[in-house]
């Protein structure tokens, strides 16, 4: 009588290591970052776009167009986001321009209006004066001395003096400066919807 031994093969499973999920602050601060040194011009005119996913040139742009190429890639669009919400809310809207409706052109590029949409949709933190409240990815909006409207996006970076950057346009294309506490602050925000954002993606590159 023969034996017959059989082995059956040994598995040895190595786990490969957990990999995080890109943080959504960090990947919006970067995709603002990124604008430095590409849009180098400040340009306000009127420019019909493509809706939704419209766009000026990147070498150019406004204050608010630092905020809403950054907000894409993480797969939220404030032009179309904006838009509905003008449609849905009309009255509650600015009507410093005196249109009789919703313009997906321009009005996502206007900071009034981006002010009041984060109002409605996003969480609204105190206007402070201490660098602690401020964390990267926070929008921040002022009113400039001359009575203008301006918005930016906190940067994770920070001055010598331990006050966080602001990345935006303020006429000289984008630019990562110490500009946060130099005009009196109207807003302050945090804007990370769950439901829109692209989740469990390892790189800020794989939001794009």
């Amino acid at each position: 009588m023969r034996l017959l031994f059989g082995f059956a093969p040994v598995l040895i499973m190595v786990s490969a290591p957990a990999v995080r999920a890109a943080d959504p602050a960090v990947c919006l601060v970067e995709a603002a970052r990124r604008q430095v040194g590409v849009t180098v011009r400040y340009d306000s005119r009127y420019t019909r776009i493509q809706y939704p996913g419209g766009d000026v040139p990147l070498d150019r742009g406004v204050c608010t167009d630092v905020l809403v190429r950054a907000y894409r890639n993480l797969g939220v669009d404030l032009q179309q986001l904006v838009h509905e919400d003008m449609r849905r809310a009309w009255a509650v809207y600015p009507k410093q321009w005196r249109l009789p409706g919703p313009d997906s052109n321009i009005d996502h590029r206007r900071v009034p209006n981006l002010a009041k949409f984060f109002s409605r949709h996003a969480q609204t933190l105190p206007a402070a004066t201490n660098a602690a409240a401020y964390q990267p990815g926070d929008i921040v909006t002022w009113r400039l001395p001359l009575g203008a409207t301006h918005i930016g996006l906190v940067s994770g970076r920070r001055s010598e003096g331990g006050v966080p950057l602001v990345i935006h346009n303020i006429g000289d294309g984008a630019k990562e400066e110490d500009t946060l506490f130099s005009f009196t602050i109207t807003g302050h925000y945090r804007y990370f919807p769950e439901n829109l954002i692209r989740r469990n993606a390892p790189t800020c590159d794989s939001l794009r």
